[in-house]
């Protein structure tokens, strides 16, 4: 077992989620008052599944593009994204 990619994975993966809408949703619904548990049971088992799908993708990708490409477009991707973000935010 990698050890050091398993502690870079899930740094990368706890500072992108802080404060996103994902955290943000777990937390009304925790608000609501019910069953805590329930609420930390079914957000845990939503980001596995998301992380064992993006697992799986990565890994068939990496088949038949190189992994720098992947890595590439993935930053492309985010940049675009930002992009669109900010020129709505002008308007």
């Amino acid at each position: 077992m990698d050890w050091k990619l398993i502690a870079t994975t899930f740094g990368a993966v706890f500072l992108a989620e802080l404060g996103d809408k994902t955290q943000l949703a777990t937390l009304c619904f925790a608000a609501s008052g019910r069953s805590l548990w329930s609420v930390f049971a079914g957000s845990a088992a939503a980001l596995v599944l998301a992380s064992l799908i993006a697992c799986l993708a990565g890994a068939g990708l990496s088949r038949i593009i190189p992994p720098r490409i992947i890595s590439i477009a993935a930053g492309g991707m985010f940049v675009v994204i930002g992009v669109v973000l900010i020129a709505r935010n002008i308007r």
